[in-house]
Order: structure tokens, then sequence, then C-alpha cells
């Protein structure tokens, strides 16, 4: 490196070559695009991985293990999707984590809607790959419990405030975990699956615990079934504005928590 660097001298010196200025456009392109694209890809990658495994393990669920094979086949799943990727996109794979995330600070308000639609879109692929894969006569049940669990009117306050409940666990999970400096650890990913995985056991057969709209979404176009719909985000967003209300005035770390913060 030091001999190149004494024939450029000589070369400049001499007058023999001609500079050319660096070129920031390569840079450019490369910060744009893994600023821009590279995370809404990895947030539809690993939406569709999620859901795919999710809706196959409540398609193939046997009588005898309950909700156990869901909830363990969704919380290792995610906890792996986001060791592996949360990295390049903050491993949200789910809307209301991407809304309480952006309520927090960890997520730029104008990558929302992009990010939403990634999920979006990445749980329906992950629901179409389902039921490709799968029997006809077993796919009614590939929304994973959420819209067969609740059949009567009556089930509706139940669900909503179980929706609520079980995914403000999840998205405090992921934002004191992931998000707020004073708490965050290596084993992040890990226990936000954990997380899936008890909700999953708790809440399963009260709302069919999905705690996230992708999760819901996809599967609902693909079966074509949209009772109750309406849970599965409600449900989840109200539980993402509970989360960043509790962190940004209550829980959170200095640089999060917007009263209190002494001197």
């Amino acid at each position: 490196m030091f001999t190149e660097a004494a024939v450029s001298m000589c070369d400049l010196e001499s007058g023999s070559v001609k500079v050319k200025e660096p070129s920031n456009r390569g840079r450019s392109h490369g910060c744009w695009y893994e600023r821009l694209v590279q995370p809404c890809l990895v947030e539809l990658l690993g939406s569709a991985l999620f859901i795919f495994i999710g809706c196959l393990s409540v398609i193939e669920n046997g009588p005898d293990t309950g909700r156990l094979q869901p909830a363990l086949a969704h919380g290792l799943a995610l906890g792996l999707v986001i060791a592996t990727l949360g990295n390049i996109s903050g491993g949200h794979f789910n809307p209301a984590v991407s809304l309480a995330a952006m309520l927090v600070g960890g997520l730029k308000l104008t990558m929302l809607f992009p990010y939403w639609i990634s999920q979006l879109c990445g749980g329906l692929i992950g629901a179409a790959l389902a039921k490709a894969v799968s029997p006809e006569d077993r796919f009614w049940n590939a929304t994973g419990a959420a819209f067969v669990t609740v059949q009567e009117p009556e089930q509706v306050a139940g669900a909503v405030v179980a929706e609520v409940i079980l995914t403000t666990v999840l998205a405090l999970t992921v934002c004191m975990g992931a998000i707020n400096e004073k708490t965050l650890g290596p084993l992040a990913p890990f226990c936000i699956g954990f997380s899936v995985t008890v909700d999953i056991l708790a809440g399963g057969a009260v709302s069919g615990a999905c705690m996230n709209p992708a999760r819901a979404f996809g599967p609902a176009m693909v079966a074509n079934h949209w009772d109750y719909h309406w849970i599965y985000w409600l449900g989840p967003l109200l539980a993402s504005l509970l989360v960043g209300v509790l962190i940004r005035f209550f829980i959170g770390d200095a640089k999060i928590r917007l009263i209190l913060k002494g001197r």
C-alpha cells in the first residue's frame, strides 16, 4: 500500500496521469438501497416465512397437542427470523409492532406505511404457500385459530380485550428489549419469540392470540374468511398505542421518555 502511494505521488509530480475525483455514486446508491429498499424486502421475507410456518403449524396441528404445537412453532419461528434478519429492518414482521416502534422512536414515520405494505404482502405470500402445500380438506383452520375461535357476538368483547393485552406483552417486549437503551440485550429475539409462545398458550382459546394484523390478513385473503376480522386489527393497534404511551411517558429511558427526565 505504501509503494502504491509513492508511485501515485511520483506520477502526480511528473504529470503523467490524470487525477480522477473519487465517485460517491456507488456509495450513495448502496446507502439508499440499504436504508429504504432492503428493510422493506426483509420485512416482506420475514413476514412470509413466519406466517407460512405459523399457518402450517395450525393446519398440521394434531388434536393431542392442543395449543402447544402452534405456540412453539410461532414463537421459535419469530425468534429465528428476528435473530437472522433483525439487524437489517429491526425485525418487526408485524404492523402493530412497527407502530409501537415508531411511537417510541425506533422507526421513522416515513417508513411506517412501506413496512405495513411489506408485512401485509408477506402475510399473503406466507398464507398462500401454506395453502399450496396443504391438503384442501385441512385448510379450514389455516387462519391460525384466530377466526375459528370467535364464533358468537358474545365472544367479541373478550376477544378484543385479550388481543389488546396479549399484543401489549409482545410489543412491550420488542420495544423494551430491542429499542430502549436501558433494557435492550442480545437475547431480545428469543425473548420476543417466547412472548408469542406464552401469549398463544394463555390466550389462544379466548381470541386465537393473533397479535398481528398481517398474520390475520394473509390467511383471511387466501381463505376468503372475514368474520370478525376487524378484531385482529383493532386489538393489536390499540395495544401499540398503549405501549407507546407507557414507554414515552413512564418506563422509557431518558432519551425516549418525554416527561420527568430530571437533570
